[in-house]
């Protein structure tokens, strides 16, 4: 059965992934993609006290928080405590998985090779991120993903731009995920909000 936070993700196109030095970058980060018309975020936890952050934007209305980079089981149900309505790992860990689909939430789980795919949906993966995406081999890497396994939800990350991005799309990935193409932290650094948004418009555009 599919998650229903998959079409949403779908329809999106893209998660945005912070991934900055400090929780107040982040915060900042979001707002602007928000404003842009961005209404997912993926928080990442190598973010300095992201979890109390991923409470903050979850009380947001209209903004759809999910934590990134999530190392343990016990980190997880944190996260999902805090508002995350979906867990990413650059990895399979099947106790992440678990923990997001007891409560609710939908486990994104990270792969490169068929193995490692197969392994994420056998776990209970809703969709499989995979990760690195352009050091992989880009889009055809995907396509040859989708020909071996038809009708999983996939989401290349890593190295993903505007430029890339319908070439994911049309190869069979569902939505990517966009980093620091999207979200450089020395823009946010030096408050060039325009930049920020200009960068996410583009990108919704794409």
């Amino acid at each position: 059965m599919t998650h229903p936070l998959l079409p949403v993700l779908r329809q999106a196109r893209l998660v945005p992934v912070v991934r900055t030095s400090t929780a107040a970058l982040a915060e900042r980060a979001c707002l602007w993609l928000r404003e842009a018309g961005c209404t997912i975020v993926e928080i990442t936890l190598t973010i300095p006290d992201a979890i109390p952050l991923i409470r903050t934007l979850a009380a947001e209305p209209g903004l759809i928080v999910g934590a990134g980079t999530v190392p343990d089981a016990a980190t997880a149900e944190a996260c999902l405590h805090a508002g995350a309505r979906f867990l990413v790992t650059p990895w399979v860990d099947p106790a992440v998985i678990h923990a997001a689909r007891q409560a609710g939430a939908a486990a994104l789980p990270g792969a490169l090779t068929p193995t490692e795919v197969r392994a994420a949906l056998a776990a209970g993966a809703d969709a499989v991120k995979i990760f690195p995406a352009n050091s992989a081999g880009g889009p055809a890497h995907i396509k040859a993903l989708c020909s071996v396994f038809p009708g999983v939800a996939f989401c290349p990350t890593g190295g993903v731009d505007a430029t890339t991005l319908p070439a994911y799309l049309a190869a069979g990935a569902a939505f990517v995920g966009i980093g620091g193409k999207l979200v450089d932290e020395a823009t946010l650094v030096a408050g060039d909000k325009a930049a920020i948004l200009a960068a996410a418009r583009a990108v919704m555009a794409a």
